[in-house]
Order: structure tokens, then C-alpha cells, then sequence
């Protein structure tokens, strides 16, 4: 006993005494960066990740493949040893038969080690549904979060609401959040703070809202929210204060963090036919400047920067481009702006501080593109919807890579890839609608 002590004694005081002489950037490596909501730990797919596969296949570099109880095109989060991510059941699932009373949603749980299951806890929807979605989006689009490993995870499932799960996984506080339905189903994935969990609820009420994460207790709410399947983003605009910024349609908005506020508006003018388009990808930032892009066919884009008043259109907005993005949104490095076309494939890198646009490259043969993309150790992954990774060097001259399948490219073969990718530990985690991908060097 009396040396079990010592021996714990003696390695609490090393602990303690490496940690005050490690510099900061080494402490930050110590322990691996948690992937806990949509987009990673900025909310705009970036990471710190380093020794991720160049390439993969069916026969190299995937570590494990599990096949899920049903679809969905949430992506996954990770949080520790455990990768969460939603799927739906019963009903609406692509090549299966079922009647709407039969659907259930489910929050699904397995082991990054090797995708063994740890728990699935089904959902009761609120019905009814729509019949069907659009290209089979499903009922289960929104990408849940988490605050970490012993707290509470958080899932929206549209208008069924949203949910907060604590450690054992039973319901801690639900709110509704309206009863709206769309042909495209929800979109907008959570955002959390340090105090609240937000969501775009645009297709259930038109409103965004702000709930404390703790007791579920309504803040702030958000109105007129309009064609906006966007995830809000969390901007820091200096002297310690953030402001929360959407696109809807028509427009890009600065909102007050903690009390739901209007602070600025500026307008986007992304049209199509000559009318003002919906809004689908997730806004990026850096210094306290908002890149957005959007818009069906060309689409496209602008930069806008935070902190002002009313309207900014004129004094706020840095520039504004005719090229873009309906679905993928797009990701920020080093200064450059990095997205690819929904349909056409075209990957695009644009001068972040003027929108110049420095390569407009086409990639033939993988197909449309729906999931964002990720820049990690230099690189840029981004998964199409037939189940490739187009992997381009983060750098602003076109450089392909790679492009890697996750399986077999055949007739037979009928996954679809809507979801982004999370990263941690060295690996990527891939979901389709039917399987679940880790995907690291062996």
C-alpha cells in the first residue's frame, strides 16, 4: 500500500512539474483534439491533425468499415474514444419499404478503436413528416454536438426538436423548436458556446434560437430566418466580443452573442433567374472578416467585415464574387479561400483578402459534391457524393493529390456520401448512408 502511494505521489509531481515547464504549443499536443460538432472545433473544417493517408482504398489505408442500422446524412462528431453521428429508420430509407408510422430516429454511438457498437437510442419523431426528401436527404441531415465526454450531447432532428442526452444517454431537456417541413428537409447543424447551443430553425419557425445548455432554459430567439439552411457561425470581433453571423437569403447578418440582437446586415446580392437565392453553405471567418458563398448554377460570393451597425452593405463589405458554391461550403487557410461546385466539380482557390480568383480547376469523373471539405496537414480532402476524396495541396496553385474511393466504384454499388468528415487521432471518420469509414496509415 505504502508503495502504491509513493508511486502515485511520484508521478502526480511529474505531471505538475512538466506541465509548468512545457511550453504552451506543446501542452496543446499532449491530448488529441476532439472533432465535438459540425465543421470541427472552429465550426469551419479546420484541423490540427498531421500524418493523415494521402491515399486509400477499399484494400489500403482504411482501418475499419461498419455498416450502419440506417441513413442519414448528419456527419460525425467525435469525443474521445467514441464517434456519435444520427441516422433514421423504418421509413424513407433508400431501397426499403416502410410505412411513415415506422420511422424512428436514432443517436447512434461506436468505438473509434474498431466501429464496435457502445449504444443506440432511438427517438420518437413527431408526425407526420414529410412523404418524401429531395434526392433522399432523409430525416436525419443535422450533425449532433457535444461539450465534452462527461456532459451532455446534443441532437436536432427538425421539427421532432432539440434534445440534450447527458452521460448515460437519457433525455435531460427537449425543446420544440416549430412544425415546419420542407422538401429538403433541415439542414443547419448545432453550434455551442461555452454557455448556449443554438440552432437555425428557419424551415420549422423561420427563427434562431438560443438555449442555455445546462437546463434547456430558452435565452434569445431570432426571427425571420428565411430560406436559410446555413449553420451559424461564432465570430470574435476584438476587445473580448463575439457576435453570432448567418446568411439567409438575400442576406448576411451580425447578431449579439448573448441576446439574440440585431447588430448589422449586409446584403449578399447572390441571385439566380434574377431572383435572390437561398442560402445552404456555412459561413467562414478570420480576423474579423466573413466569407460567404452560395447560389445555384455560378453562385456567388462576397466578404464582409463584423462589428458594425444597421446597414453595412456599403461600408462593411470588402468584395464581392460571381463565382460559387449551392451546397459545399467553403474552408479558409493560410489566406486563401478553398471550395468546389456542387454539380460541376470545378474546385476553386480565391485570394481571401480581394476574392481574386486564382485557379478554377475542373475535376472529371467523381461527381457532385455535397459534403464541405476539410484542410488538414497541408492538405485539402474533399468526399464526393459517389464515395471519392479529392485531395488537393492547401496551397494557392492547383495541385492534385489524390483521389481515393472508400469502395467499390460499380453499378451494384449504391452509398451515398453527403456528410463531412471529422478528424482526430490521426484518422478520418467518413460516413455514408449506409456505412461508417475510419479511415488512417496503417
Amino acid at each position: 500500500m505504502r508503495h502504491d502511494f509513493l508511486r502515485a505521489s511520484v508521478a502526480i509531481f511529474v505531471a505538475t512539474t512538466l506541465s509548468a515547464i512545457l511550453p504552451e504549443s506543446l501542452k496543446s499536443q499532449e491530448a488529441p483534439v476532439d472533432w465535438r460538432q459540425f465543421r470541427g472545433p472552429t465550426g469551419q473544417g479546420q484541423s490540427t491533425e498531421t500524418e493523415l493517408p494521402d491515399e486509400w482504398s477499399p484494400s489500403k489505408n482504411i482501418l475499419w468499415k461498419v455498416d450502419l442500422p440506417g441513413a442519414g446524412s448528419s456527419s460525425p462528431i467525435v469525443v474521445g474514444q467514441r464517434v456519435f453521428f444520427t441516422c433514421y429508420t423504418g421509413f424513407g430509407v433508400p431501397g426499403q419499404s416502410g410505412s411513415m408510422n415506422q420511422l424512428k430516429y436514432h443517436l447512434i454511438c461506436k468505438s473509434t478503436k474498431d466501429g464496435s457498437s457502445l449504444f443506440d437510442r432511438a427517438i420518437e419523431p413527431h408526425l407526420p413528416e414529410v412523404d418524401a426528401t429531395r434526392e433522399d436527404h432523409g430525416y436525419a441531415s443535422s450533425t449532433p454536438a457535444s461539450d465534452g465526454e462527461d456532459k451532455f450531447i446534443y441532437t436536432f432532428f427538425g421539427k421532432t426538436g432539440l434534445s440534450a442526452f447527458d452521460r448515460t444517454y437519457e433525455e435531460r431537456w427537449h425543446s420544440d423548436l416549430g412544425l415546419g417541413t420542407h422538401q429538403w428537409g433541415s439542414g443547419a447543424s448545432l453550434v455551442l458556446t461555452k454557455e448556449l447551443v443554438i440552432v437555425n430553425a428557419s424551415v420549422e419557425s423561420g427563427c434562431i434560437f438560443g438555449f442555455d445548455k445546462k437546463s434547456g432554459k430558452r435565452k434569445w430567439k431570432i426571427t425571420g430566418i428565411e430560406k436559410s439552411w446555413s449553420t451559424p457561425l461564432v465570430v470574435d470581433v476584438g476587445d473580448d466580443r463575439q457576435e453570432l453571423v448567418v446568411a439567409v437569403r438575400g442576406r448576411v447578418f451580425g447578431f449579439d452573442l448573448a441576446n439574440g440582437v440585431e447588430l448589422w446586415r449586409c446584403s449578399t446580392d447572390i441571385k439566380y433567374d434574377k431572383a435572390t437565392s437561398y442560402f445552404v453553405p456555412s459561413l467562414v471567418a478570420k480576423d474579423g472578416i466573413v466569407y460567404a458563398i452560395a447560389g445555384e448554377r455560378s453562385g456567388g460570393g462576397l466578404a464582409v467585415r463584423a462589428g458594425g451597425k444597421g446597414d453595412v452593405t456599403k461600408t462593411h463589405r470588402l468584395w464581392t464574387t460571381l463565382k460559387g458554391s449551392n451546397v459545399s461550403s467553403p474552408v479558409l487557410h493560410e489566406g486563401y479561400l478553398y471550395w468546389m461546385h456542387e454539380d460541376l466539380a470545378i474546385a476553386y482557390c480565391a485570394e481571401a483578402k480581394s476574392g481574386k480568383i486564382l485557379y478554377e480547376q475542373r475535376i472529371k469523373g467523381v461527381g457532385q459534391v455535397y459534403a464541405s471539405p476539410v484542410v488538414a496537414d497541408g492538405k485539402l480532402f474533399f468526399i464526393t457524393r459517389s464515395g471519392r476524396c479529392v485531395v488537393l495541396a492547401a496551397k494557392p496553385k492547383y495541385e492534385l493529390i489524390a483521389i481515393n474511393a472508400f469502395c467499390e466504384l460499380n453499378r451494384k454499388n449504391s452509398e451515398v456520401f453527403n456528410a463531412s468528415p471529422a478528424l482526430a487521432g490521426g484518422r478520418l471518420f467518413v460516413r455514408s448512408d449506409q456505412s461508417l469509414y475510419c479511415v488512417g496509415k496503417k
